[in-house]
């Protein structure tokens, strides 16, 4: 444990968006969890760093796999949101009221509490 807290806050950012990576492509929703709890507190770490001890070369490349990290949790909302609407639980936008006319407001469903 104490070689975790002597990490450099940087590492532990680089090693939390790998795994942040690997959850995303994988669909492990409980990786996902940890990482994002990982790289919450990495970056908070980060932030109390003393200015100047941060080199803004490895802040662009870690800025760069967060975004494509970003990338890939919007394509797996979208995808979620494919398989949800297909299955019935999110009504498509063209649907029909009770009386049998077009131009009904779509309603989604709640499937759970998070």
């Amino acid at each position: 444990m104490s070689a975790a807290v002597a990490e450099h806050p940087l590492e532990a950012l680089d090693r939390a968006l790998e795994a942040e990576r690997r959850a995303l492509l994988e669909n492990d929703v409980d990786a996902l969890l940890a990482s994002t709890a990982d790289k919450l507190a990495a970056l908070r770490r980060a932030e109390a760093a003393r200015p100047g001890t941060i080199a803004a070369d490895r802040l662009q490349a870690l800025r760069e796999k967060n975004h494509a990290n970003g990338v890939l949790l919007s394509r797996r909302r979208r995808e979620v949101g494919w398989a949800l609407r297909h299955l019935g639980r999110v009504e498509s936008t063209g649907v029909y009221d009770a009386r049998g006319q077009s131009g009904a407001r779509p309603q989604a469903r709640c499937l759970g509490v998070g």
